[in-house]
Protein backbone atom coordinates (compact mmCIF):
# COMPACT_ATOMS: atom_id res chain seq x y z
CA UNK A 1 0.00 0.00 0.00
CA UNK A 2 2.52 2.55 0.99
CA UNK A 3 4.79 1.78 -2.18
CA UNK A 4 1.42 2.38 -3.90
CA UNK A 5 0.89 5.53 -2.72
CA UNK A 6 4.65 6.62 -3.36
CA UNK A 7 4.39 5.56 -6.87
CA UNK A 8 1.06 7.24 -7.47
CA UNK A 9 2.83 10.98 -5.39
CA UNK A 10 6.20 10.31 -7.38
CA UNK A 11 4.15 10.05 -10.75
CA UNK A 12 2.17 13.26 -9.73
CA UNK A 13 4.86 15.22 -8.79
CA UNK A 14 6.84 14.49 -12.08
CA UNK A 15 3.52 15.70 -13.98
CA UNK A 16 3.75 18.65 -12.27
CA UNK A 17 6.95 19.83 -12.45
CA UNK A 18 6.42 18.95 -15.75
CA UNK A 19 3.60 21.26 -16.27
CA UNK A 20 5.74 24.07 -15.07
CA UNK A 21 8.18 23.75 -17.47
CA UNK A 22 7.99 26.23 -20.81
CA UNK A 23 6.29 24.73 -23.49
CA UNK A 24 6.22 26.03 -27.47
CA UNK A 25 3.46 28.47 -27.83
CA UNK A 26 2.89 27.73 -31.40
CA UNK A 27 3.49 24.52 -33.42
CA UNK A 28 5.05 23.89 -36.06
CA UNK A 29 2.73 24.38 -38.76
CA UNK A 30 1.55 27.25 -37.19
CA UNK A 31 5.04 28.96 -37.82
CA UNK A 32 6.61 30.48 -40.84
CA UNK A 33 7.92 27.19 -43.07
CA UNK A 34 11.06 28.41 -44.38
CA UNK A 35 10.84 25.23 -47.17
CA UNK A 36 8.06 28.41 -48.93
CA UNK A 37 10.30 31.55 -48.05
CA UNK A 38 13.76 30.47 -48.28
CA UNK A 39 15.69 29.19 -51.06
CA UNK A 40 17.16 25.61 -50.74
CA UNK A 41 20.57 24.32 -50.06
CA UNK A 42 22.87 25.02 -52.31
CA UNK A 43 23.54 22.55 -55.45
CA UNK A 44 27.03 21.28 -54.88
CA UNK A 45 28.12 22.11 -58.29
CA UNK A 46 26.83 26.02 -57.70
CA UNK A 47 29.32 28.74 -56.82
CA UNK A 48 27.18 29.20 -53.55
CA UNK A 49 28.52 25.76 -52.70
CA UNK A 50 31.86 26.57 -53.33
CA UNK A 51 31.65 29.42 -50.58
CA UNK A 52 30.16 27.20 -47.68
CA UNK A 53 33.99 25.45 -48.62
CA UNK A 54 35.31 27.75 -48.67
CA UNK A 55 33.84 29.26 -45.29
CA UNK A 56 34.17 25.62 -44.19
CA UNK A 57 38.24 26.21 -44.78
CA UNK A 58 38.01 29.16 -42.74
CA UNK A 59 36.19 27.55 -39.83
CA UNK A 60 39.04 25.43 -39.47
CA UNK A 61 41.17 28.08 -39.50
CA UNK A 62 39.51 29.98 -36.89
CA UNK A 63 40.85 27.07 -34.86
CA UNK A 64 43.81 28.03 -34.37
CA UNK A 65 42.45 30.93 -32.11
CA UNK A 66 42.81 29.49 -28.80
CA UNK A 67 40.16 32.41 -27.47
CA UNK A 68 37.61 31.77 -30.35
CA UNK A 69 38.16 28.09 -30.44
CA UNK A 70 37.10 28.25 -26.89
CA UNK A 71 33.64 30.25 -27.50
CA UNK A 72 32.41 28.01 -30.32
CA UNK A 73 32.87 25.30 -27.95
CA UNK A 74 30.95 26.69 -25.56
CA UNK A 75 28.17 27.67 -27.53
CA UNK A 76 27.76 24.45 -29.34
CA UNK A 77 26.00 23.45 -25.36
CA UNK A 78 22.05 23.39 -26.32
CA UNK A 79 20.48 24.72 -23.55
CA UNK A 80 19.09 27.43 -22.06
CA UNK A 81 22.03 27.92 -19.34
CA UNK A 82 24.43 28.49 -22.05
CA UNK A 83 22.45 31.17 -23.94
CA UNK A 84 22.03 33.09 -20.33
CA UNK A 85 25.63 32.60 -19.43
CA UNK A 86 27.27 34.08 -23.43
CA UNK A 87 24.36 37.00 -23.52
CA UNK A 88 24.65 37.83 -19.67
CA UNK A 89 27.56 40.43 -20.51
CA UNK A 90 26.89 41.78 -23.85
CA UNK A 91 23.45 42.23 -22.61
CA UNK A 92 24.82 43.97 -19.40
CA UNK A 93 23.03 42.10 -16.99
CA UNK A 94 22.73 38.66 -15.17
CA UNK A 95 20.25 36.39 -16.69
CA UNK A 96 19.47 33.53 -15.33
CA UNK A 97 15.98 31.89 -13.37
CA UNK A 98 16.81 33.37 -9.85
CA UNK A 99 17.69 36.75 -10.78
CA UNK A 100 15.96 37.55 -13.46
CA UNK A 101 12.88 35.02 -13.65
CA UNK A 102 10.60 36.91 -16.38
CA UNK A 103 13.20 37.63 -18.51
CA UNK A 104 14.51 33.85 -18.14
CA UNK A 105 11.03 32.53 -19.09
CA UNK A 106 10.52 34.92 -21.83
CA UNK A 107 13.82 33.75 -22.92
CA UNK A 108 12.95 29.93 -22.52
CA UNK A 109 9.58 30.56 -24.45
CA UNK A 110 10.98 32.38 -27.12
CA UNK A 111 13.70 30.14 -28.19
CA UNK A 112 11.68 26.61 -27.75
CA UNK A 113 9.43 28.41 -30.26
CA UNK A 114 11.34 29.72 -32.15
CA UNK A 115 13.27 26.13 -33.10
CA UNK A 116 9.31 24.74 -34.32
CA UNK A 117 10.68 27.23 -37.47
CA UNK A 118 13.96 24.98 -38.43
CA UNK A 119 11.92 21.80 -37.78
CA UNK A 120 10.21 21.34 -41.26
CA UNK A 121 12.84 22.17 -43.23
CA UNK A 122 16.10 20.22 -41.87
CA UNK A 123 12.88 16.98 -42.37
CA UNK A 124 12.75 18.36 -45.87
CA UNK A 125 16.39 18.95 -46.97
CA UNK A 126 18.26 16.36 -44.98
CA UNK A 127 21.02 18.11 -45.76
CA UNK A 128 24.53 16.17 -44.68
CA UNK A 129 26.48 18.53 -42.30
CA UNK A 130 29.89 19.67 -43.25
CA UNK A 131 31.90 16.75 -40.75
CA UNK A 132 29.84 14.11 -42.29
CA UNK A 133 30.55 15.25 -46.17
CA UNK A 134 33.95 15.56 -45.15
CA UNK A 135 34.52 12.32 -42.97
CA UNK A 136 36.38 14.87 -40.45
CA UNK A 137 35.74 15.30 -36.45
CA UNK A 138 34.34 18.50 -34.88
CA UNK A 139 35.67 20.43 -31.70
CA UNK A 140 32.61 18.98 -29.73
CA UNK A 141 32.67 15.35 -30.75
CA UNK A 142 29.87 14.79 -27.92
CA UNK A 143 26.85 15.88 -30.29
CA UNK A 144 28.91 14.05 -33.72
CA UNK A 145 26.67 10.67 -33.63
CA UNK A 146 23.41 12.24 -32.36
CA UNK A 147 23.30 14.82 -35.44
CA UNK A 148 25.13 12.51 -37.29
CA UNK A 149 21.70 11.89 -39.50
CA UNK A 150 19.76 15.17 -38.44
CA UNK A 151 19.33 17.48 -41.17
CA UNK A 152 22.11 20.87 -41.49
CA UNK A 153 19.67 23.56 -42.96
CA UNK A 154 19.26 25.65 -41.52
CA UNK A 155 20.93 25.61 -38.45
CA UNK A 156 19.09 25.11 -35.14
CA UNK A 157 21.50 26.57 -32.64
CA UNK A 158 21.80 29.71 -35.11
CA UNK A 159 17.81 30.05 -35.27
CA UNK A 160 18.58 29.55 -30.91
CA UNK A 161 20.98 32.51 -30.94
CA UNK A 162 19.82 35.00 -33.40
CA UNK A 163 16.22 34.79 -31.73
CA UNK A 164 18.06 35.34 -28.33
CA UNK A 165 19.73 38.67 -29.16
CA UNK A 166 16.87 39.76 -31.26
CA UNK A 167 14.53 39.42 -27.86
CA UNK A 168 17.29 40.88 -25.57
CA UNK A 169 17.75 43.58 -27.89
CA UNK A 170 14.13 44.38 -27.83
CA UNK A 171 14.97 44.53 -24.51
CA UNK A 172 17.84 46.63 -23.70
CA UNK A 173 18.06 48.51 -27.22
CA UNK A 174 20.60 50.71 -25.77
CA UNK A 175 23.21 47.65 -25.98
CA UNK A 176 21.81 47.01 -29.50
CA UNK A 177 25.27 46.45 -31.45
CA UNK A 178 27.10 44.33 -28.28
CA UNK A 179 23.84 42.00 -28.18
CA UNK A 180 23.55 41.59 -32.23
CA UNK A 181 27.37 41.42 -32.47
CA UNK A 182 27.20 37.79 -30.15
CA UNK A 183 24.16 36.41 -31.88
CA UNK A 184 26.20 36.74 -34.67
CA UNK A 185 29.32 34.97 -33.44
CA UNK A 186 27.11 32.36 -32.01
CA UNK A 187 26.34 31.40 -35.28
CA UNK A 188 29.52 31.78 -36.67
CA UNK A 189 30.71 28.97 -34.13
CA UNK A 190 28.59 26.26 -35.82
CA UNK A 191 30.77 26.77 -39.08
CA UNK A 192 34.01 27.02 -37.07
CA UNK A 193 32.65 23.62 -35.29
CA UNK A 194 32.26 21.94 -38.37
CA UNK A 195 28.91 21.19 -37.53
CA UNK A 196 26.84 23.40 -40.54
CA UNK A 197 27.50 25.14 -43.64
CA UNK A 198 27.75 29.02 -43.49
CA UNK A 199 24.69 28.89 -45.81
CA UNK A 200 22.79 26.82 -42.78
CA UNK A 201 23.72 29.60 -40.51
CA UNK A 202 22.56 32.48 -43.38
CA UNK A 203 19.16 30.74 -43.06
CA UNK A 204 19.05 30.32 -39.32
CA UNK A 205 19.35 33.71 -39.07
CA UNK A 206 16.51 34.81 -41.56
CA UNK A 207 14.38 31.75 -40.25
CA UNK A 208 15.02 33.14 -36.25
CA UNK A 209 14.08 36.62 -37.39
CA UNK A 210 10.88 34.75 -38.90
CA UNK A 211 10.27 32.92 -35.90
CA UNK A 212 10.01 35.95 -33.26
CA UNK A 213 8.16 38.46 -35.87
CA UNK A 214 5.21 35.58 -35.95
CA UNK A 215 5.61 35.20 -32.00
CA UNK A 216 4.67 39.12 -31.84
CA UNK A 217 1.45 38.20 -33.01
CA UNK A 218 0.39 36.13 -29.88
CA UNK A 219 -1.27 37.15 -27.47
CA UNK A 220 0.61 34.93 -24.54
CA UNK A 221 4.87 35.56 -25.96
CA UNK A 222 3.27 39.61 -25.77
CA UNK A 223 2.24 39.36 -21.71
CA UNK A 224 5.66 37.40 -21.22
CA UNK A 225 7.48 40.19 -23.13
CA UNK A 226 5.55 43.02 -21.15
CA UNK A 227 6.95 41.60 -17.66
CA UNK A 228 10.59 41.20 -19.01
CA UNK A 229 10.28 44.50 -19.97
CA UNK A 230 8.49 45.90 -16.25
CA UNK A 231 11.55 43.41 -14.50
CA UNK A 232 14.44 44.76 -16.80
CA UNK A 233 13.86 47.88 -15.99
CA UNK A 234 13.05 47.82 -12.39
CA UNK A 235 16.53 46.16 -12.17
CA UNK A 236 17.78 48.77 -14.09
CA UNK A 237 17.12 51.33 -11.80
CA UNK A 238 18.54 49.42 -8.95
CA UNK A 239 21.90 49.35 -10.72
CA UNK A 240 22.34 53.11 -11.50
Amino acid sequence: MKSSLFLILSLAMALIAHSQEPQPLLTPQQMPNPVRFLPPPPDRTSDAFAYDEAQYRWGKEQRLDSARLAIAVRDADWSIECICREFSEPFGMSISKEETPAIFRLLYVALISADMVGKLPKDFYKRTRPYVYYGEPTIYPQDEEELRNNGSYPSGHTIEGWSAALILTELNPDRADTILARGYMYGESRVIAGYHWQSDVDAGRLAASAAIARLHADRRFMRLLRKAHREFRCLSRKQR
